[in-house]
């Protein structure tokens, strides 16, 4: 069942699409010109609209833009009893999903009406499982241990700088979710938030993958391609693991850093870049400095804010907390109940070593999941999360 405005002058064309499409059990809506429209639109959630192009006080071809701004995603079938190619044609590049011309073919209208619903409901239900999805990647800094608290503050002050940020800690301990807390914290936070894993990257490609490069700058450029910097104009590039970052590629980065401009590989043009970087990296940058692997100005630069994320065994207190969030997440995911933890269960989860931090944690949370009754027991944790 879905709810449908019908915007037509004409009473008796209004009292006939109602017919038809309460008979296929729609809810049905009139309005009688396009300013009434354009109110019930902005008020109300509609999965789709009929609208004749000629009304009173707004016409159709208004209405659409005007409501096209209020609810981008909302499908209009515009209607016209003077239908020509060029109106159809200005219909469709105003926003409008379809249109159709008096006398009505109730056929058609009915196969129209039943695809834009069809699409309306494929856009709610792509936007439920982003958000999900969205939701899975970014997860939340989870916890109430001193380490975490010491963390949110620190971002709850920078956040709303352009400082730039380095972040350490040990690998699997969320350092990729306080980079993105930051970001979604900061005036940049309805702008690009692109990641760059400087590990994942072979040391030839990083250059072209963080500064793009233009066409035929080598062997498999076959087209002109934007680097990461260009993804990021005006948003947060948040380069994780940039201890492994090749030092050719440290000393562009600086210079973007320096002078606010980047040039691609294969082309001496300089592009400015206004781009917020944040870094993160499990080494010891200090050390990498003295073994000549790291450059000093780049670690001073990207250093101005420095955050430590401690790793899961110097925050064991988080671990229940952890654990009932992990369970309601991946139990949400699978679409079955929520188990419940043993109190011994939990005391037993924080004896244990946790040298792969949240990621491990994560992890095993799952594997009781698939494994274990309703009640998780501490007897289970013994059993199943020690794996070796």
């Amino acid at each position: 069942m879905a709810r449908i405005l019908v915007v037509d002058d004409e009473k008796s064309i209004r009292n006939s699409l109602k017919d038809v499409l309460s008979y296929e059990g729609h809810i049905i809506e009139e309005a009688e010109d396009g300013m009434s429209a354009i109110m019930l639109v902005r008020k109300t959630e509609y999965d789709l609209v009929l609208c004749d192009v000629k009304m009173p006080k707004l016409d159709g071809l208004e209405f659409l833009e005007m409501a096209s701004e209020s609810r981008p995603d909302l499908n209009i079938i515009m209607i016209s009893g003077h239908g020509n190619i060029e109106t159809a044609v200005e219909a469709i590049k105003k926003g409008a999903y379809d249109y159709l011309a008096k006398p009505l073919d109730l056929n058609r209208l009915l196969v129209i009406v039943r695809n834009g619903l069809e699409k309306e409901q494929l856009v709610k239900e792509t936007k439920s499982l982003r958000k999900k999805v969205q939701s899975f990647k970014r997860g939340s800094i989870i916890g109430e241990s001193q380490g975490i608290k010491d963390v949110h503050e620190m971002i709850g002050k920078v956040a709303p700088t352009s400082a730039r940020v380095l972040i350490t800690g040990p690998n699997g301990s969320g350092k990729e979710l306080v980079a993105q807390e930051i970001h979604d914290k900061s005036p940049r936070k309805k702008l690009p938030f692109v990641e760059v894993n400087c590990a994942a990257i072979p040391s030839e490609l990083i250059e072209s993958e963080l500064f793009g490069h233009e066409k035929g700058a080598f062997t498999s450029a076959v087209k002109t391609k934007k680097g990461k910097f260009e993804q990021a104009q005006h948003g947060t590039l948040f380069l994780d693991e940039i201890g492994d970052m090749s030092l050719s590629a440290q000393a562009k980065v600086l210079r973007a850093l320096q002078e606010h401009k980047i040039s691609r590989v294969g082309s001496e043009k300089d592009i400015k870049v206004d781009v917020r970087v944040l870094a993160a990296t499990n080494k010891n940058l200090i050390e990498e400095i003295e073994k000549g692997n790291f450059r000093e100005d780049l670690f001073h630069r990207l250093s101005v804010i420095l955050i430590k994320v401690p790793s899961l065994n110097d925050r064991k207190d988080d671990i229940a907390m952890l654990s009932d969030h992990f369970m309601k997440t991946i139990c949400n995911e699978m679409g079955m109940p929520p188990k419940t933890f043993s109190t011994e269960a939990i005391a037993n989860l924080e004896k244990i070593n946790w040298t792969g931090n949240i990621r491990e944690l994560r992890n095993i949370i799952e594997r009781l999941i698939i494994l274990c009754d309703d009640n998780i027991s501490g007897n289970d944790i013994i059993k199943f999360a020690n794996p070796k």
